[in-house]
């Protein structure tokens, strides 16, 4: 019996990259491949890249030529670029980086099975292309692997939205939903296997509208389908625009005991005038609104959001409105960038914000956000709240786990096991965690 091939995969970016290169290498299996996790013994290497973030391609590119000893020295290795800078950047990578040897798009990755036999011919292999099929019905899962307690499941993919900044309506496609029996039965096998807590994930993941047997479903109703599942004890979802967050939903968060009490809803910024030249088709007042609604449904509810600072045309003043919008609403946990152009976008061809204003910008948001997130968790100290444990500690008997508003938590001489669903009585708060103890 021939020893199975190596496969080494690097994920960069964002959740629907880590549900996808888990996909890939489900699918890969099929050819004989086991995953590595360096790429030396590797006999295929893929890097799942992201272009969300600055020089993404350059990043990338570096990445493939930290590999031409290691071709040289297997000349068999095969390497392949997936992910949005596939999708951007095809041509040109097999154009600047001889060594690869396929090229797939996030579309595409059904497909690679057959890629895989033709570059093992010899071939070079693009495939950029935004097929008819439904890739996941096609993605081959290993039969009844042990899964982890926590999973990721994409339900929706691309983007209608077309914000100014961003690359994902080019790079992932028009917006289009999965069928809700496929996601159900995903979800099913995904129990089976150990999982207790699933993230849906969607670049516009509330726009969610599969089919389901009395028409199109909402994604409210698409979670409490998921409810029903027997074992399935945690539902989250992300990311969110504010427009698609629809009555259905807000009323889930406040009926669902599945559906935990966090909630990623990106604003980006404070000012009406750059949210429009954003494109976000909302305002800092009806964002507000819209908040003061969800908390009247979930009161405890945590809200987590996204920021983008320097945005061409942005003035102290506009900046300022950011600002006030943050104290206004008081976030959990936030992640918050410095404006970087993305070639093709509309805010790529305007006027650019001073670097260094834009740097002061950025630290004066994040110091806010870190003291708002520091009181959040300052809160919890002295509450019970439930914990999924997911792995062990640092140290010996130690267990760490998420809480229901997705903080780590750690507790020490725990006998909980990994995948244990448990109530903690929180002791103290750290820098970027929380400390508790089991509750007999």
């Amino acid at each position: 019996m021939s020893a199975p091939k190596k496969l080494y995969i690097k994920t960069y970016g964002c959740q629907m990259n880590v549900y996808d290169s888990e996909r890939m290498a489900e699918t890969l299996g099929g050819q004989g491949y086991v995953e590595t996790k360096t790429p030396d013994d590797a006999d295929m290497i893929l890097l799942n890249t992201c272009h969300i973030r600055e020089k993404a391609a350059e990043k990338v590119y570096s990445e493939l030529g930290r590999f031409k000893g290691l071709k040289a020295e297997k000349p068999d290795l095969k390497i392949g670029v997936a992910g949005c800078v596939a999708q951007a950047e095809g041509e040109e990578i097999m154009r600047r980086q001889p060594l690869v040897d396929l090229v797939v798009g996030p579309q595409s990755y059904h497909r690679l099975p057959e890629m895989e036999a033709k570059a093992g011919a010899g071939e070079k292999v693009l495939d950029t292309d935004f097929p008819e099929e439904d890739k996941f019905e096609k993605l081959k899962r290993r039969p009844k692997a042990k899964r982890g307690p926590t999973a990721f499941l994409t339900v929706q993919e691309g983007c209608d939205k077309f914000c100014a900044f961003c690359v994902v309506p080019y790079t992932r496609g028009a917006e289009v939903s999965r069928p809700a029996d496929r996601i159900l039965r995903e979800a099913e096998d995904l129990v089976e296997r150990g999982v207790r807590e699933i993230t849906l994930l969607g670049q516009n993941v509330n726009a969610y509208h599969g089919a389901g047997p009395n028409g199109d479903m909402t994604l409210a109703q698409l979670i409490w389908e998921l409810d029903k599942v027997d074992g399935l004890e945690r539902i989250r979802f992300t990311t969110s625009h504010p427009n698609d967050m629809m009555d259905d939903l807000i009323e889930a968060h406040g009926t669902c005991a599945k559906l935990m009490p966090y909630l990623h809803l990106p604003v980006q910024a404070g000012s009406d005038k750059i949210l429009k030249r954003m494109n976000r088709s909302h305002t800092a007042e009806s964002y507000i609104r819209l908040i003061e609604r969800i908390r009247a449904a979930r009161p405890d509810i945590l809200i987590s959001g996204d920021f983008i600072v320097g945005f061409p045309e942005e003035t102290e003043e506009d900046f300022q409105a950011t600002l006030d919008l943050v104290e206004e609403v008081k976030y959990g946990t936030a992640y918050s960038f410095k404006y970087s152009t993305r070639p093709g976008t509309p805010a790529a061809e305007r006027a650019q914000v001073d670097p260094k204003e834009a740097d002061d910008r950025l630290q004066r948001l994040q110091a806010l956000l870190t003291r708002q997130q520091r009181e959040v968790q300052d809160s919890m100290v002295g509450r019970e709240l439930g914990v999924l444990f997911e792995k062990k500690g640092r140290f010996p008997g130690q267990m760490v786990g998420k809480s229901d508003y997705l903080h780590a938590v750690h507790v020490a001489d725990c006998d909980a096991e990994i995948g244990d669903l448990r109530r903690v009585r929180i002791v103290s708060s750290g820098a970027n965690s929380l400390a508790g103890e089991l509750i007999a």
